[in-house]
């Protein structure tokens, strides 16, 4: 059998993703490799498959029981006999386990690298034929990555001791320039064939949001996506017990994760997630690595993480699916003073020098800046993260919070000189805490220690908040207009940029988000969550969830995590193609021999008994001929074309009237009035502009600033100035609508009237 037989019969796929035939390729012409592929992109299937056509046993390293449990179980649904040794299992199961691989019982290995160097593993792998070694969450190895794990630098030790040396092959999903080049370094790689695919994960939607309660914003979120799962990630074990509690409080079916909790406590608590008895988690960073749970719809850090790379590595928890999820980071600048006391008391690694442990401080002080950093750009979210891992993105990509607020840009040269002019005063002495106090004219202790009420430049930007000043410092470092040095200090710096402002030869715009868009309580739409299971009409969505009952029913039987039977996009693809018989059903995407002969027959007859074994089409679209949601693994479903956003005269007819609203709030009210599936979102934005467009409103800049106003038309059609809050505490005018007025929008988006009028907008 080839690799695509293999990839068939055991997996169910008849299509490799990108870089995945590159890999397995190399392994088998016994090369090395790297492969650095984000999170969901099938990185197993790079070594399991190669693994099951080589001649002897492939010894896979990872670090948690919990991802060894996880790989071995799904390899054994899928009919591949794969054992794991590690601290779980008895001295008994272990010798067991190692004397059915030494018979050739077991082609694939999982071990923990503390078990490498025990005496009788040792001597299982002197004596076994070991054709490849593979090197999950390669990371670990490097001191200079996130996560680094003494323990991994025993892998080194003991592939020398080995008679042969097999074919290296090592995994990660996150990795800068510098933890590549250490990995390949550290590991010995021989000629390797490095692939990165690129760490883009276009499934996921990123935001980052300051809301005032975080405790209110997250069990609002909750409440709004009662229907699926999600994670929660907290700084601390206390954090994660508090929510806990609110959550239990509230009727939602949470479970909690940290190491603070027994082993048995963790154990079950993790069980109930993964078989969705408890679809909510609330945990500490102790929790996921190698949960490939693949319907997690959403991941909170209710504290911001200490690096990109890990925030990237937690993120990607969600949609593993390759459906849509939201990964939403609840920032505040406590979050930084907790991060950075974290990181200066953390121990060090064993048989570190103190050298090696300065360097390491000072990799996680860059890091953290990196981090900080993301919470405050006003530039696409998605964008900084592949450029922070070398990788070129778009300037937009239209599926991030800030790509979908609206700015007013505001040339602040003249601050930012003032800025550029009071760290240059102060000798290049201070960190962006000083300095946003000195210039913000504050009267702190730490302040007057340090002696900056004496320099010209003390109160000189009085009428700005300190939090602005600091905003706008850190949006110039991430424009290069500042620098930061590379210590615990982080003490601003003034490169050769920053003197352009000074003689006036660059302006310096700033990014701030228009108030209006943002809800009172620090929610912000995060636009259209288009689904895989979108694609279905309403007779599929109710032959999907019949699919996902039978799916539920028989992984109780069998005590597995519903996933391991089939994802919910194997089941779409069944609602879409609708198979018949068993040659139809082998032709979904992720439906394998070994899983036809153990569940096929019972899907099979779901199936025929819900069309009557007539054909029939249980998705949209236009053409006659049965269409795949996945056309071949990886790929993504059909695109539906939606319309632009229009009302009929029934759904117009239950807007929900109030004495006033404000645009964001019309939209938001039409939105849940529309066919999701094919019809587009409209916002306050698109209402503004349209009031703008009937000359009901407009804009002026008055002192720097852009101001909202009424005409006297808009002011006879029910439109009118009233006072709101800002999410800093700021009270400012913003434009509401009566009834009158809401009754005008509501006709101007149905049906009728947007065919009578689509060239006047």
């Amino acid at each position: 059998m080839d690799k695509y037989g293999i990839l068939k019969k055991y997996f169910g796929y008849s299509e490799f993703r990108e870089g995945q035939e590159l890999l397995i390729d190399s392994i088998l012409s016994g090369r090395d490799v790297l492969g650095i592929m984000p999170t969901g992109a099938g990185k197993s299937l790079c070594y399991q498959v190669p693994a099951l056509l080589l001649p002897g046993i492939t010894l896979i390293i990872s670090p948690l029981i919990s991802l060894m449990k996880d790989q071995v179980q799904a390899l054994n649904q899928a009919g591949i006999h794969a054992a794991y040794i590690n601290s779980s299992l008895s001295e008994s199961q272990i010798s067991k386990a190692l004397r059915l691989a030494a018979a050739g019982q077991y082609k694939m290995i999982y071990a923990a690298p503390e078990r490498l160097e025990t005496y009788e593993f040792l001597q299982f792998a002197l004596q076994a034929e070991i054709s490849m070694l593979t090197v999950d969450e390669a990371h670990c190895i490097s001191q200079w990555g996130q996560d680094f794990r003494p323990s991994y630098l025993k892998i080194v030790r003991f592939i020398r001791q080995l008679p042969v040396r097999p074919v290296l092959s090592a995994f990660t999903a996150t990795a800068t320039e510098k933890v590549k080049e250490d990995i390949s370094c550290v590991l010995g790689l021989d000629r390797p064939q490095i692939l990165v695919t690129g760490f883009d994960r276009k499934n996921l939607y990123f935001a980052v949001e300051t809301p005032r309660k975080k405790d209110d914003y997250v069990l609002s979120y909750i409440k709004e996506h009662r229907e699926e799962s999600g994670i929660i990630y907290c700084a601390t074990r206390k954090n994660v017990d508090t929510l806990y509690e609110k959550l239990i409080s509230e009727g939602i079916a949470a479970a909690k994760y940290h190491a603070g909790l027994s082993a048995d406590e963790r154990k079950q608590n993790q069980e109930d997630f993964i078989y969705d008895k408890s679809p909510v988690m609330a945990a500490t960073n102790a929790f996921g690595m190698g949960i490939d749970k693949s319907n997690v719809r959403y991941v909170i850090h209710y504290n911001m993480p200490q690096s990109i790379e890990n925030y990237y590595q937690e993120a990607g928890r969600a949609g593993r699916d390759g459906e849509r999820a939201e990964c939403i980071l609840l920032y505040s600048a406590q979050d930084v003073v907790v991060n950075r006391f974290l990181l200066e008391n953390k121990e060090p690694g064993a048989e570190q020098t103190q050298e090696e442990m300065d360097a390491v401080r000072e990799m996680d002080g860059q890091r953290l800046r990196a981090m900080t950093y993301y919470c405050m750009t006003s530039g696409c979210l998605r964008e900084y993260i592949l450029r922070y891992f070398g990788e070129r993105g778009p300037d937009r990509c239209e599926n991030c919070l800030n790509c979908a607020r609206e700015y007013e840009q505001t040339d602040i040269t003249e601050t930012a000189a003032k800025i550029i002019s009071g760290i240059l005063e102060v000798r290049q002495r201070y960190g962006i805490n000083v300095i946003a106090g000195m210039l913000a004219g504050e009267n702190r202790a730490k302040l007057r220690e340090y002696g900056v009420f004496d320099y010209e430049s003390y109160g000189r930007l009085k009428d700005m908040r300190e939090i602005e000043i600091k905003m706008i410092i850190t949006q110039m470092l991430t424009q290069g207009l500042l620098a930061v040095t590379n210590d615990k200090y982080a003490l601003l710096k003034v490169p050769p940029a920053a003197y352009e402002v000074l003689r006036e030869e660059r302006r310096v715009i700033y990014k701030k988000p228009k108030e209006d868009l943002s809800k009172t309580d620090g929610r912000t739409s995060s636009g259209s969550r288009v689904r895989k299971s979108d694609i279905l009409n309403s007779k599929g969505l109710e032959l999907f969830e019949r699919l996902r009952a039978l799916r539920t029913e028989i992984a109780r039987e069998e005590s597995i995590p519903p996933y391991l039977i089939f994802s919910d996009k194997v089941l779409v693809d069944m609602c879409v193609k609708a198979p018949l018989n068993k040659g139809e059903m082998m032709k979904v995407s992720g439906v394998g021999e070994y899983k036809y002969e153990r569940y096929g027959g019972r899907f099979l007859k779901v199936l025929a008994e819900f069309n009557n074994g007539v054909r029939e089409k249980f998705y949209f679209g236009d053409t006659g001929e049965p269409v795949s949601a996945f056309s071949g693994y990886g790929a993504g479903a059909p695109k539906v074309k939606k319309k632009d956003f229009m009302l009929t005269d029934t759904q117009a007819a239950a807007f929900p009237y109030q004495d006033q609203y404000l645009a964001a709030e019309i939209a938001e009210k039409l939105n849940e009035l529309r066919d999701a599936r094919t019809v587009k979102k409209t916002s306050g934005a698109e209402i503004f502009r349209r009031m703008q467009a009937a000359e009901y409103a407009g804009e002026e800049k008055k002192n720097g600033r852009w101001k909202r106003y009424i005409s006297e038309k808009g002011k006879k059609a029910g439109l009118f100035i009233g006072m709101r809050m800002s999410r800093t505490g700021t009270e400012y005018e913003d434009i509401y609508y009566n009834k009158k007025a809401q009754s005008m929008i509501v006709e101007m988006f149905t049906e009728e009237h947007v065919q009578s009028n689509r060239k006047s907008f």
